[in-house]
């Protein structure tokens, strides 16, 4: 068995890389275990050497673990790469902003432990598999997570815009983010159908797709999603006014939003194999796994198992 350590350079800014690699090193020699770094050098280039991994030791035997280290669209990219590679698991080292895939294993290991990610186990995850017009060309690619429309991507792609104001970052950025979304209130115009029945079809405030039951940092807003239950679980918040928006956030945000009564009038919560999503204004603005694009009609459809995912061992300290 041999480990890659696929590292983001730009992750959280790239503190902490240095100190990162000094790390698994040391515990690699320590557990007398093969473990390598591979620096990414640009956008795609963790899942071009993915791929490169897969091809070149394909047939051979041979079982690599590549662990991505960064967020979770430098997981996405590893997970692109080593699809359809039977030799390869794909693992996770969360060192990016919202981190938001690892939140499903609160039973599991330290995803920042080093020791626990080399004697780690590999389990069969599901993933999602998309096909459509995505950055202005016929795609099918794969999410590990979960995709965002309307106004989470919406808060997403303007705190990555607002960051880049002197004086604005971090969490307040983020705040700021949510709090200029809410005030245009800005969601999006769509056509959503789960299994073949349309569920929405105009004006919505967000709509989300979902792998896994986290996204934003930290916002549970699945909360009965899994990754190795074989079915998406999809939610449609209705164009509902900023007040009663506002209100029933923090549920949203805690996980607990199902149980409220009257949710129904608000949101639509339901469970599929496939979906689809159209968006009526010819266009619309499509987060997955934290990244984002430009995407036309989108067709959605789980692959249960879909690829081998290596989750920490619990480690005793």
């Amino acid at each position: 068995m041999r480990a890659i350590f696929i590292v983001n350079p730009e992750a959280g800014k790239g503190k902490g890389i240095e100190k990162l690699t000094a790390n698994i090193r040391e515990t690699a020699a320590r557990l007398n275990m093969q473990a390598d770094v591979y620096m990414t050098t640009a956008p795609g280039d963790a899942e071009r050497f993915a791929d490169e991994i897969g091809r070149t030791t394909a047939g051979t035997g041979e079982d690599v673990r590549l662990i991505a280290c960064g967020g979770d669209g430098t997981l996405n990219e590893v997970l692109n790469g080593a699809m359809g590679y039977d030799n390869l698991a794909v693992g996770v080292v969360p060192i990016g902003t919202g981190n938001d895939f690892c939140r499903n294993f609160p039973e599991d290991g330290d995803f920042l432990d080093m020791e626990a990610q080399l004697k780690g186990k590999i389990i069969k995850c599901d993933a999602i598999m998309y096909s459509g017009m995505l950055a202005g060309k016929e795609q099918t690619r794969y999410c590990a997570n979960m995709f965002n429309i309307g106004f989470d991507c919406n808060v997403v792609d303007l705190t990555a815009k607002l960051k880049t104001y002197p004086l604005i970052a971090g969490s307040f950025a983020y705040l700021l983010g949510v709090a200029i979304t809410i005030i245009k209130k800005k969601g999006a115009n769509l056509r959503v159908e789960i299994d073949g029945k349309v569920v929405e079809d105009g004006q919505l405030l967000l709509t989300t797709v979902s792998n896994g039951g986290y996204c934003g940092g930290g916002v549970h807003s699945s909360p009965y999603a899994s990754v190795t239950d074989g079915i998406m679980d999809v939610n449609v918040i209705y164009n509902v006014s900023r007040i009663k928006f506002i209100k029933k956030f923090p549920y949203y945000a805690k996980g607990t939003h199902m149980e409220l009564p009257g949710i129904d009038k608000i949101l639509y919560a339901g469970t599929c194999k496939k979906a689809k999503i159209t968006p009526l204004d010819g266009t619309m603005r499509l987060c997955t796994d934290g990244e984002i694009v430009d995407a036309g009609e989108i067709e959605f459809e789980i692959v249960p198992g879909a690829f081998n995912l290596l989750v920490p061992a619990v480690t005793e300290k």
